[in-house]
């Protein structure tokens, strides 16, 4: 049968329950593909923005043709990318400690909340973030007995909602909101860029990093500067450094992320 404008969307209509999306079908639902691959468009724009901002940054010193290929391990927060090398104020033994917790505890989650929670693991110097949604109050609690349990954890900050599942749409809103903050910190010539985290969650950003009193304030306010657009609130989950410390650590040997975050 030839195509036609409306050939699709004849015979039963579809419904995604937990992304709250509703459409007509025939072979496909059209409407969620493309919101699938606007989502994939925005991590590629993510990470091509990421790339420009380390090179002009002088922090991208090699492999740059083999970071572009489809197989490079992408760059997230300050990980490395490739052949990329980032400076991180955690030790390397720490670094891994935290991309350990974040996959053990991220796939403990999946084995034992309801297939309606959507949850996000970020940790950072053994610090775990908890956001998104899940369906009840018993979900938020075990949630965080489970990540507390994980070996190595030194403390857990649960702020996930009790509401449904946030949107495709709204997730790929969150993307560019972190995109942009991070880009906004890679400006900033008072700061290091490499000793943050930020996620965003439903507008809400938060911000994570092993940082001064000053360094969180001056954060703070580029994420609340207006600039962006999006942005409900800022939450810092700082690990808080004295400037003595921060000159400590920044006189110590520089040390590579030693694995990619993914």
């Amino acid at each position: 049968m030839a195509w036609t404008p409306n050939s699709w969307a004849i015979k039963t209509r579809w419904h995604d329950e937990q992304n709250g999306i509703e459409g007509q079908s025939g072979a496909f639902p059209f409407q969620f593909i493309l919101i699938k691959i606007f989502q994939d468009f925005l991590r590629t724009f993510q990470v091509k923005l990421n790339l420009k901002r380390w090179m002009l940054s002088g922090l991208a010193i090699s492999a740059l043709a083999t970071s572009l290929s489809a197989c490079a391990p992408l760059l997230v927060g300050s990980a490395v990318m490739g052949g990329f090398v980032a400076i991180d104020r955690r030790t390397a033994g720490i670094q891994l400690e935290d991309e350990s917790i974040e996959l053990r505890t991220a796939q403990g989650l999946r084995q034992n909340l309801s297939n309606a929670a959507h949850v996000n693991v970020t940790s950072y110097n053994r610090m775990v973030l908890l956001t998104g949604e899940v369906s009840s109050a018993a979900e938020k609690e075990r949630a965080e007995r489970l990540a507390k349990s994980q070996e190595n954890v030194n403390s857990v900050v649960n702020d996930l909602a009790i509401e449904p599942a946030s949107s495709l749409t709204q997730r790929s809103k969150d993307a560019i909101t972190t995109g942009q903050i991070k880009a906004l910190l890679v400006d900033a010539k008072d700061l290091q860029s490499n000793a943050f985290k930020v996620t965003t969650e439903r507008g809400v950003v938060y911000l994570m990093g092993r940082v001064t009193a000053r360094e969180a304030q001056r954060a703070s306010e580029i994420a609340r500067s207006g600039s962006i657009s999006g942005v409900v609130k800022v939450v810092r989950v700082f690990d808080t450094i004295t400037e003595e410390e921060l000159k400590r650590i920044s006189a110590q040997p520089l040390s590579p992320q030693a694995q990619p975050k993914l």
